[in-house]
């Protein structure tokens, strides 16, 4: 059985091809040499027994699948010339404790990090170029505790379900370029307390925080128009809303049906005077 691969110092590879190592389970570690730019579709998918990988500096994309299901994997380090993670590129990856996201990469696919139950902590750096978080992408993290923005995140856009399940996340401070939370995106996040939606979001998608029964308080801009049915079911411990607009401005924004269902009492703090549920 594989359990090692060494390239020697002249090295002209290029890339690591698509199922290069598919279902390897036995390969421990691997050093990808210098001047490697690609790995490819599910390149490392089910090497269930490696432990490190070295990417070096020229690797500019991480393929979809590239390291799925690869559960021995504890810790990998991104280099900073890398622009795209893929769709599944580290899916299952239940023994990632950490992960920090340079700021050089610009898209992260659909369940690029789902059933991470290890990863406690993600650090995007500044001036992240990253626009968008895709959907499912940090699906039932379970151990996830800290998210954190450096400044002058581009982010735009947090997708479907993107943090759905990370029943350990407790707060997070969402980008102030985020314009768009996409639906269910912090389904079922339990342990989450408090949340500041950004000044240029106009619209709290669908289901996007239903279940979260320890969130007490959310921040909510004069920018938003439509809050989306069911976004705040469930939130049980909800008891403040503070809005940046007044009154009047607070029952213009159009709110989808159940959106508030299950919450208890709350009061909404506007700027001319408060609401209460």
């Amino acid at each position: 059985s594989l359990t090692s691969v060494t390239f020697g110092e002249n090295s002209q590879l290029t890339s690591i091809g698509s199922d290069a190592f598919f279902g390897c389970s036995s390969l421990t570690s691997i050093e990808i040499p210098l001047g490697v730019t690609s790995i490819g579709i599910w390149a490392f998918f089910y090497c269930r027994s490696l432990t490190s990988v070295e990417i070096p500096s020229s690797v500019t994309s991480i393929g979809n699948g590239a390291f799925n299901d690869c559960r021995s994997l504890t810790s990998i380090e991104i280099p900073s010339s890398v622009t795209s993670i893929g769709i599944e590129a580290f899916w299952n990856c239940t023994s990632l404790t950490s992960i920090e996201i340079p700021s050089s990469v610009t898209s992260i696919g659909g369940s690029a990090f789902s059933g991470c139950t290890s990863l406690t902590s993600v650090t995007f750096g500044e001036n992240s170029q990253l626009t968008n978080i895709g959907s499912y992408a940090f699906n039932y993290c379970t151990s996830l505790t800290s998210v954190t923005f450096g400044e002058n995140s581009q982010l735009t856009s947090i997708e479907y379900m993107a943090f759905r399940g990370c029943t350990s996340l407790t707060s997070i401070v969402i980008p102030s370029s985020v314009t768009s939370i996409g639906s269910y995106a912090f389904y079922n996040c339990t342990s989450l307390t408090s949340i500041v939606i950004p000044s240029s979001e106009t619209s709290i998608g669908y289901m996007a925080f239903r279940g979260c029964t320890s969130l007490t308080s959310i921040e909510i801009p004069l920018g938003v128009t439509s809050i989306e049915s069911y976004a705040f079911y469930n939130c049980r411990s909800l008891t403040s809303i503070e809005y940046k607009g007044t009154k009047s401005q607070w029952n213009a924004i159009t709110k989808g049906s159940y959106w508030n269902s299950g919450t208890g009492n709350y009061t909404v703090y506007c700027t001319d005077g408060n609401i209460s549920k």
